[in-house]
């Protein structure tokens, strides 16, 4: 039986409750108060929001005039891996090998994360070639108010080699969380905790989709610095020159191999970050490294994402959002079942 998502015996829909559930370890439950946790959130709620999105890419794709080679050479990999994680997920259960049941559920777990993942990066290419105008002097704006200077972050890094090694690190640190935390919902047998986790790393994205269409930005380095490159951050100049080609419709094939950020405001990197750290917050074993590696992310957005502190606060917002109807969703489901 998998372990519970919460110690607290509080009425999980009281605010209380949420702040304990993610802020405290879990204490010593009943076998009952178990039984209750592990009602988490069902699968087809999953399945239904990766069926729900794929058709929404694809008529989004329609509509900006893009597509995806089914047979280009860096496409055959997704295929390859799908292949791998749908025959572990279906014939490993069944073979009487001892270590079936962890490898097909990291191998389901990985497989939908993947996707999930894949579906929102190429998601960034129609949705940004289906909007107009730019909102970088109403984000930098913001940051003024909030007395951040963006190019005395920028300038610090590009001058040190360690803040550029350290920082180039963190920020490609984005898929080694999820990938320890459901290694571990996988070896420790909590799928509860595993569709809790990659459900509400699904909201964030849409919710994060949804906000860039109305602030697309070329980001804080294309907008503020004027001078020669002295240092390229890990994003690089993407957003500059593929947004206008893509609304131009100059563009017509996304190339899986060779997929860009383009999303500035809100950022996803400072979403994921908070949303990894809410989760290793509920597992001790794993807390403070996972929240190190990923306040290192965080803080290395504003440069190697070329973010404006406002796109950042913003992502933090929008995985606190995401937390919290995740959270009173799985607590009007259990005291249904109560």
């Amino acid at each position: 039986m998998s372990p519970p998502l919460g110690g607290s015996s509080e009425p999980l829909h009281r605010p209380s409750a949420f702040l304990s559930e993610i802020a405290l370890p879990a204490a010593p439950v009943s076998a009952t108060m178990r039984e209750k946790a592990n009602r988490g959130l069902p699968a087809v709620w999953i399945g239904g929001g990766v069926f729900l999105t794929f058709a929404i890419l694809a008529f989004l794709m329609q509509r900006a005039g893009l597509s995806v080679d089914p047979w280009a050479r860096t496409t055959l990999p997704f295929y390859a891996v799908g292949i791998v994680a749908i025959s572990a997920r279906m014939f490993l259960p069944g073979s009487g090998w001892r270590h079936s049941r962890v490898v097909s559920d990291c191998a389901e777990y990985y497989g939908i994360f993947i996707t999930i993942a894949l579906m929102g990066a190429v998601s960034c290419y129609p949705v940004v070639a289906l909007t107009h105008g730019y909102a970088d002097a109403k984000l930098q704006a913001v940051d003024e108010l909030l007395h951040f200077d963006w190019l005395v972050w920028y300038t610090a890094v590009a001058n040190s080699g360690t803040l550029q090694a350290v920082g180039t690190a963190a920020y490609r640190s984005i898929f080694i969380t999820p990938a320890v935390l459901l290694a571990y919902y996988g070896i420790t047998a909590q799928r509860a905790e595993a569709h809790r986790f990659i459900f509400t790393f699904w909201l964030a994205a849409i919710i994060t989709l949804t906000l860039f269409t109305f602030m697309p930005a070329v980001g804080p380095f294309s907008y503020l610095w004027h001078a020669p490159i002295t240092y390229m951050p890990e994003s690089e100049l993407w957003q500059p020159n593929l947004i206008p080609q893509l609304r131009a419709r100059t563009v017509h094939i996304v190339d899986l191999g060779q997929l860009r950020g383009l999303v500035s405001a809100p950022s996803f990197h400072a979403c994921a970050a908070t949303l990894y750290a809410a989760a290793a917050w509920r597992v001790p074993r794993l807390r403070w490294p996972l929240i190190a590696v990923n306040g290192a992310m965080l803080l290395s957005t504003p440069v190697e994402g070329t973010h404006y502190l406002s796109d950042i606060l913003l992502g933090m917002a929008i995985a606190g959002v995401a937390l919290v109807i995740v959270h009173y969703a799985i607590a009007a489901m259990r005291d249904k079942a109560a």
